[in-house]
């Protein structure tokens, strides 16, 4: 049987755009978090740019939404006056009481002034761990976790959460982000690519949320194998139960990449990985596979800087319309 070509597609950014979705849920996720801080009525709506926030995922090391949020609240709580109180901010019960304690008057300032915010902090503190935005941080949704759970109710609305969660929103009950989801790739492209390929998906989404928007936009027929935020986890979960080390294998660890051919059980004469971020990039080449990285910079409101970020990751290709893909494979 003659090789085949392998081709892998992050989803957000590059199959998925998301800046209306998912970027926008980090956006309103931390206003919504400062909600009952005292001057939450004079911080501007939104907080930040989206382009702005765009530049901070482009630091590395923020491979899925859940963790770019985090990244953000930490940075803005620099200049939030905050308690540090463990028993008082460890479960999302506590969230109203202890963020009543807070004071943002002076991150009201920055945001009036500032053009580019969480920029502006990170070059003042760089990667940041907030030790109140921490204690929001632990466990899982409906278990402590009041950042990851204002998200997933922002992200999912108020019917989607309750059939995947298995209980009603507690802060958002509206239509969820997810729908505002629209397609990067036209169908046919994606059925001409498939024809004597293998079609492939790594992304860091929940599985959940992957095979929603696939079916949603009924493109999952084209690809042969789907990997996702769950199958890191697995295997993390299986590292410290046999060795009681923790460790990370989401992007730009290349564990999900090198799991594809393993699972397709074949050779592959060529390799590619398709994604928007320089972490995408760092993954293909640290592959053991061997995958050329194509850098997609389609629904970036920065274009120019992300094309810059992408080659010094070591992107092998550049694409800005998917026209140009066949003749790069």
């Amino acid at each position: 049987m003659k090789q085949q070509k392998l081709i892998v597609f992050d989803m957000d950014g590059v199959i998925i755009d998301v800046s209306r979705s998912y970027r926008e849920t980090v956006r309103q996720t931390t206003r919504l978090f400062l909600q009952g801080a005292k001057s939450f009525e004079t911080l501007p709506d939104p907080l930040f740019p989206l382009v702005d926030l765009a530049r901070l995922k482009q630091t590395g090391g923020l491979n899925n939404d859940w963790d770019l949020t985090f990244q953000a609240l930490s940075l803005l709580f620099a200049l939030v006056k905050a308690p540090i109180d463990p028993a008082a901010s460890e479960t999302g019960l506590c969230h109203e009481e202890a963020i009543k304690r807070c004071d943002a008057s002076e991150l009201a300032d920055l945001l009036k002034t500032s053009s580019a915010p969480l920029m502006d902090l990170f070059m003042r503190h760089g990667r940041r761990k907030d030790p109140f935005i921490a204690h929001g941080f632990k466990g899982d949704v409906g278990a402590g976790n009041i950042i990851k759970q204002l998200f997933q109710e922002i992200y999912l609305g108020g019917i989607l959460f309750p059939a995947i969660y298995g209980f009603k929103p507690r802060f958002w009950n509206g239509e969820g982000l997810i729908h505002q989801e629209s397609l990067l790739i036209e169908r046919s492209i994606l059925k001409r690519l498939a024809e004597g390929r293998f079609l492939a998906i790594a992304t860091g989404r929940p599985r959940v949320e992957a095979d929603y928007t696939l079916d949603h936009f009924t493109i999952k027929e084209y690809f042969q194998m789907v990997i996702t935020l769950d199958d890191c986890t697995l295997e993390e979960r299986k590292v410290f139960k046999e060795r009681g080390e923790r460790i990370s294998l989401s992007k730009p660890n290349p564990f999900m990449l090198d799991l594809i051919p393993r699972l397709a059980g074949k050779e592959f004469i060529e390799c590619y990985y398709l994604g928007d971020t320089p972490d995408d990039m760092l993954a293909a080449h640290s592959s053991q596979t061997g995958y050329r990285g194509v850098g997609v910079v389609l629904s970036s409101p920065d274009r120019t800087s992300l094309r810059t970020e992408l080659l010094k990751a070591g992107a092998d290709h550049i694409i800005d319309d998917y026209s140009n893909l066949p003749k790069i494979l």
